[in-house]
């Protein structure tokens, strides 16, 4: 049920992209335990006009690098499960494409279950009809 967003600069290879993707996604499945299958990702790539940042915020310095993921998910899970998938994106991404992972920011979206529709115009995760 996660919908991945990753935005980056532009001028990557589409390997590069999709390792992205799966490093995110394999952290999902492990530390959200989100099913197989349920890869829901988008990915972005801007011009350098169009990607502006923080290079020192908060003490870590990013590059030109930096990847931006954003994931909307329910709002089911807790700060150490949060922690942990954290820990383990920056990971899978350092393994694979090798992206430091002081350039790996993510912003965590928590919404109700029933905001969301994955198809055929039903409210697959809300309350049933009255």
């Amino acid at each position: 049920m996660p919908l991945t967003r990753i935005s980056l600069r532009a001028g990557t290879t589409e390997t590069y992209r999709a390792a992205l993707v799966a490093g995110v996604y394999d952290a999902m499945r492990e530390t959200f335990a989100v099913p197989e299958g349920d890869l829901f990702a988008l990915v972005h790539q801007h011009d350098p006009s169009d990607f502006a940042y923080g290079p020192d915020y908060l003490g870590v310095r990013r590059s030109d690098r930096l990847v931006i993921v954003q994931i909307t998910a329910n709002a089911t899970r807790g700060t150490a499960q949060k922690r942990a998938f954290y820990a383990a994106v920056a990971r899978n991404l350092a393994r694979d494409p090798g992206v430091a992972p002081a350039d790996v920011f993510i912003n965590l979206v928590e919404v109700s279950p029933e905001n969301w529709s994955f198809g055929d115009g039903l409210m697959q995760y809300g309350p049933p009809e009255p």
